[in-house]
């Protein structure tokens, strides 16, 4: 009996993926094929959740955190949100600013949902993190790409900003420390935009899931402590980066109300709730000790420092000192293109193409040194011998 092909709706053509996870089923099936392959793919720290988080999780399932909570999240965890990001982004935050979600996702994606259709134009970062793009098209509103290019220390210009923006743009996306290239913003970006948000009247979508992963003594300000932005900005953060939960799927926005309300609204269609037990393991997060963190971050600068050198001894790469998160994006337009696959066919080595966040991400490699300095050392010699091959 033949099996009519099932039509879906016309804007799921519309919607993207995450190549990292595509280059992982990849990578797992050559290692079931007996092939060692190093992990440089995700974008998922290498640490276990620090011990008094997941001790807050288990008891709070022991104490019967097992039920539904409310749809914005439990009352200590945006308490302890809202004191966490009025101390450290210098403004006043109340709970009601804040909603909860499994994972930070669902805050961009409801956010473009509710301010984003037909007509409206939504700037956001390329290369960036792919989902951007992918949720705009969805909506049906005009995904506008703002390059962000490495002779700028891959930050953008202000002058394409300014050409960018206009009176049908509903909402910027900006991303600091950065995915795919560790690049920070700095004042001089943040103040213009902020201008031209107070000028334009439009949202400022402000990703800052990677805030806490910063080297050096660089202080990323926050565009939500600018004139007039407190009213103007949705900040997205989460636990999964700086806490090493990504399993756990906690993350949150900070937003003005009425947002918030609209935000709530979305999350009740879609998920109802965020789990209460992962929920008390995020207060312990914030109020617990933060050692943990800074011996993460210190370690990841001493395999950034280990990557960015090896990559750049080798002949035709060059890549620059990414200041935040963790990844390395050098450039390797020197090799030519589907350079990631010949890597992870002929090196055993599984990055991600620069292409997969965005044009202008093209002839560059993500490479995540979420991993033990042994195997980004095995990794840096695997690819700088199929590399020289290529001749």
């Amino acid at each position: 009996m033949a099996i009519t092909p099932m039509h879906f709706a016309e804007r799921m053509s519309r919607l993207g993926t995450e190549s990292a996870f595509d280059v992982m089923v990849r990578a797992r099936a050559l290692e079931a094929q007996g092939r060692e392959v190093i992990h440089l793919q995700l974008g998922e720290p290498d640490f276990d959740t620090p011990a008094h988080i997941i001790e807050a999780g288990v008891e709070a399932l022991r104490s019967g955190e097992t039920h539904y909570t409310p749809p914005a999240g439990i009352p200590e965890l945006r308490q302890a949100i809202a004191d966490e990001v009025s101390r450290t982004r210098g403004v006043t935050v109340e709970p009601e600013h804040v909603v909860v979600t499994p994972g930070g996702k669902p805050i961009m994606f409801f956010l473009i949902l509710a301010l984003a259709g037909e007509g409206d134009e939504v700037v956001y970062p390329d290369p960036g993190f792919p989902i951007y793009g992918s949720v705009v098209n969805f909506t049906g509103a005009k995904a506008v790409p703002l390059p962000i290019r490495e002779e700028r220390d891959f930050r953008f210009d202000l002058d394409e900003l300014r050409s960018l923006v206009n009176e049908r743009t509903k909402l910027v996306i900006i991303n600091s420390p950065a995915n795919p290239t560790g690049g920070l913003l700095t004042d001089e970006e943040l103040r213009e935009l902020a201008r031209l948000a107070v000028e334009y009247d439009f949202v400022v979508m402000s990703d800052e899931i990677y805030r806490r992963i910063v080297y050096g003594d660089f202080d990323q300000p926050s565009i939500i402590s600018y004139p007039g932005m407190q009213e103007r900005t949705v900040i997205l953060d989460g636990f999964s980066k700086t806490y090493a939960m990504t399993g756990w799927r906690l993350g949150y926005g900070v937003m003005p109300q009425d947002i918030a309300a609209a935000v709530t609204r979305l999350a009740i269609n879609c998920n109802s709730c965020t789990p209460g037990f992962t929920q008390i393991a995020g207060v312990a997060a914030l109020t617990g000790p933060q050692e943990p963190v800074e011996q993460m971050v210190a370690e990841f600068q001493r395999r950034r420092d280990v990557i960015v050198a090896g990559l750049n001894d080798i002949p035709g790469v060059t890549c620059k000192l990414p200041l935040g998160a963790f990844y390395a994006f050098p450039n390797i337009s020197h090799y030519g293109d589907n350079i990631a696959d010949y890597l992870l066919q002929e090196a055993g080595v599984a990055t991600v193409d620069g292409s997969a966040f965005g044009d202008h991400g093209k002839g560059y490699l993500r490479i995540s040194y979420a991993n033990s300095l042994d195997n980004i050392e095995k990794a840096l010699d695997r690819m700088r011998a199929a590399l020289l091959k290529m001749g």
